[in-house]
Order: structure tokens, then C-alpha cells, then sequence
């Protein structure tokens, strides 16, 4: 049996990946209620970061111990990936002792290759073109606070990056419509949004963006790599600040997310990680539970069939 990987949100059905947040769902609820659940116990994840990471580590190590399993963080120095190994080498020996791998890096590449020579489920933990996790996550937090997704109007402000790259695969795998509003040269995949067809609009006017709608997101303008774009992007993004008046023109359900860590009085304003509209709190903790769903989807189907 073939292991299973998720590098992007298209890597699973639309059912599947239904089915993984509601699982979410139902493993926070357990952990609220203290109810002591391990179906991955003696199973190891084992957790490659090039970038450095607060929710991806914590809420990966966490969640494997919570599911009665174990976590090993390995930076670039302290493994042979930081001295030249080749990827695929590193896949073929760390995937004989692992039982599912978590990568968090810079080239897409990177997790394409070492899933193409790994026999365990490889984890797109975020890379420069997508992050998928956190849409699981993002998703979750829109199904416990409003219901379904499907058929609504979600916004996207800012850079066209990878999280708004994976907001156009959501767009297509969940059933709604995407407007990004982004300044010009900023926008996202070209062949993302080819792909999503009418599902996707991309404006330049974030209050054309908002208007209706029943989720807006948003994310840093400066991304880790692009620090010296710094100066160019501030001056650039600044009409595309989310502030409590831009979310005054959309529905009036509308939820604010935000993927953190947040640069408040630059792509929001100070004030509206408070504002009442905002889940970004219960979002950055769905991290957890959607990646638990995940990893019970992963790795404990590879034992039960082996």
C-alpha cells in the first residue's frame, strides 16, 4: 500500500477533506472533555523545519503526543540536509524509521522530492507555494462558527501568496467563491487561477473585495525571505489594511481570520484582532485539532492495512 501524502489541498477529495475538519471537530471535543484518546500510540513524526515556526511546531509536536505518539524536531544543522545530502537520500533513511514526516520549507520542490522516495505520508507543513494546514484549520473554524462553506463569497486581501494560493485550491475543493484583492505584479499562481475558473476574481479595490462577503482573510505583506522588499511592500500595500470600517462593507455574519503572527497597524489595523468579527484565536488553535484529524487519517490507516 502506497502511502498517502499532503502536500496541497488537492492531494484529497473533497469528501476527504470534509471528512478530516470534522474530525477536528470531534477530537477538540474530546480534548475539551478530557477524554484520553491514543490511536497513534509508539508511532514517531518526525518534523523538518528550514523556516522557524511557533503554531506549525508547537501544534505538530503537541498533537502527536496528544495522540499518544512522539515528535522529532530537526533543524537544517542538525541533520545532513544542511550539509549537502541529497533529498532523496535523507527521504529513503528517515522514512525506514518514521512513521509520517512534517516539512515546513522554502522551494515546493523540496516536499515533492522527498515524498517521490518516502514510504510514510509526507506533510506539507507551509512552503513558499502553499500552505494547506492552515487552511484545514481556517476551514474548521468557518464550519463550528457558521456552518458550511459552500456556496459563500470569501475575500482575500494582500500579497498573492501561498496562503492565498491555497485559499484558490479551498475555493475549488470546498465550493466557494474567492475575490483577491492585491495590488498589481502581487498576484497570485497564474495557473491556480486558471485552473479555478469563475470560481476566483481578482480585484484591486478591497472595498469592491468585501462587499457581501462572508469571510475575509488576510496575511503579513512581507513573508520570510522577502525582508528586504520591506520598505517597497509597506509603502505599496498600505491601501490594502483590513480595519474594522472595511469589514463594516461586507456581510453582516462576516467572520476575520488571520494566519499569524500578525503585524497589527500594517495589514490590520490595531484594533481588530479584538474586534468581535475576529476568530483568529479559536483559528490559530484549530491548528492543532485539524492536523491531529489529519495525522489519524495518515498514518493510522498505513498500520491497519499493513
Amino acid at each position: 500500500m502506497s502511502a498517502r501524502h499532503f502536500l496541497s489541498l488537492m492531494d484529497f477529495t473533497p469528501d476527504e477533506l470534509l471528512g478530516v475538519i470534522r474530525r477536528g471537530v470531534e477530537l477538540k471535543d474530546l480534548r475539551n472533555r478530557g477524554v484520553l484518546f491514543e490511536p497513534l500510540k509508539n508511532r514517531v513524526l518526525g518534523m523538518i523545519f528550514e523556516k522557524s515556526s511557533t503554531r506549525t511546531r508547537i501544534s505538530f509536536e503537541a498533537g502527536m503526543i496528544q495522540l499518544g505518539g512522539q515528535a522529532i524536531f530537526l533543524s537544517p544543522r542538525d541533520t545532513q540536509l544542511g550539509r549537502g545530502e541529497p533529498i532523496s537520500d535523507c527521504a529513503i533513511v528517515m522514512s525506514s524509521m518514521l512513521d509520517a514526516v512534517m516539512i515546513r520549507t522554502f522551494a515546493h520542490s523540496t516536499l515533492t522530492e522527498f515524498a517521490a522516495h518516502s514510504r510514510v505520508p509526507v506533510i506539507n507543513g507551509l512552503s513558499d507555494d502553499l500552505h494547506p494546514c492552515q487552511l484545514l484549520a481556517d476551514m474548521q473554524t468557518f464550519l463550528e462558527h457558521r456552518g458550511s462553506i459552500q456556496g459563500k463569497t470569501v475575500t482575500w486581501i494582500g500579497d498573492g501568496n501561498n496562503m492565498c494560493n491555497s485559499y484558490i485550491e479551498a475555493a475549488m475543493q470546498f465550493d466557494f467563491q474567492l475575490r483577491i484583492a492585491c495590488p498589481e505584479g502581487y498576484d497570485p499562481n497564474a495557473e491556480l487561477v486558471a485552473r479555478a475558473g469563475d470560481r476566483v476574481t481578482i480585484v484591486r479595490d478591497p472595498k469592491q473585495a468585501v462587499a457581501g462577503a462572508h469571510l475575509v482573510s488576510t496575511d503579513v505583506w512581507t513573508s520570510m525571505g522577502q525582508e528586504e522588499e520591506t520598505a517597497k511592500r509597506l509603502k505599496l500595500f498600505a491601501p490594502f489594511q483590513v480595519n474594522r470600517a472595511l469589514l463594516d462593507l461586507a456581510d453582516e455574519q462576516v467572520l476575520f481570520m488571520h494566519c499569524l503572527p500578525a503585524h497589527r497597524g500594517e495589514e490590520i489595523s490595531f484594533d481588530l484582532l479584538d474586534d468581535p468579527r475576529s476568530v483568529a484565536w479559536d483559528q490559530a488553535e484549530n491548528r492543532l485539532h485539524a492536523q491531529k484529524a489529519l495525522l489519524e487519517f495518515l498514518v493510522e490507516p498505513a498500520y491497519r492495512h499493513a
